[in-house]
């Protein structure tokens, strides 16, 4: 991992925090760039609704999206006890643990061997995890855990100085709105990998790429395959409305 590769994600980060910056698409970026700069297999993210119950937002895979549900699911694994402590979990060989019994079966189900879960935490205030996930048994080395923390920290309070720009329960709204435009991508990629014939996870491929090419969100250009105002073809130009010429 070099300096200026490394420099280069954080002015990413940094640039993509404005204001009314897309959430989803920001925690999905997120994820994806732990995976390509901390050298592990999967990256998921957990942020808190305005019932401080844990959901998932962002996850670099779809494997590692069900993984990250089954452990809200069981309420057990290395992501809730994360969360719930404010501190960093970190299991180097998931089988000999002994921690976690279903989650730990469900991970090796998915080929997962080592897990790290880091706090998004700013002072007292948790609002989610970041968890790190890979194949291969083994501790992740001290700086790239630090990196990892680092950039949890970065998303922390992103999300956080948006409340603190506009009033005082933004973040609430905000989270609530993402875990909104959750279900309508959810729904989006169920519709496409029918219609395409692909599974889930290219399904989620082709909408965000959909969404990059023409400039929307995600949640906009999910709602509009989800209620049909839009044909949605890769790598085409929108369509338009379904009852149009």
């Amino acid at each position: 991992m070099g300096e200026s590769q490394l420099s280069d994600v954080f002015v990413e980060l940094a640039d993509t925090l404005v204001d009314d910056f897309d959430v989803i698409e920001f925690l999905h970026g997120l994820a994806g760039r732990c995976v390509e700069l901390l050298g592990v297999s999967a990256a998921g993210l957990l942020l808190t609704d305005q019932r401080d119950t844990l959901r998932v937002v962002a996850a670099s895979s779809e494997r590692t999206r069900l993984l990250e549900l089954f452990q809200l699911q069981t309420d057990q694994g290395p992501s809730v006890d994360c969360f719930r402590t404010g501190q960093p979990v970190s299991v180097a060989d998931l089988p000999s643990a002994g921690r976690w019994p279903r989650f730990t079966a469900a991970a090796a189900e998915v080929g997962f061997a080592a897990v790290h879960a880091l706090p998004m935490r700013l002072r007292s205030e948790v609002i989610g995890t970041l968890t790190l996930f890979d194949v291969q048994r083994g501790a992740l080395d001290e700086a790239r855990l630090r990196i990892g923390q680092a950039l949890a920290d970065v998303a922390t309070i992103g999300l956080l100085q948006q409340r603190a720009i506009h009033r005082r329960d933004i973040l609430t709204e905000q989270l609530q709105t993402a875990l909104t435009s959750r279900v309508l991508i959810e729904q989006a990629k169920g519709v496409l990998a029918e219609r395409l014939q692909v599974d889930v996870g290219e399904a989620f491929a082709l909408l965000r790429d959909g969404a990059r090419c023409r400039n929307r969100r995600l949640s906009e250009l999910s709602r509009a395959i989800v209620d049909g105002s839009e044909r949605f073809a890769p790598g085409r130009p929108p369509a338009g409305p379904t009852d149009g010429p």
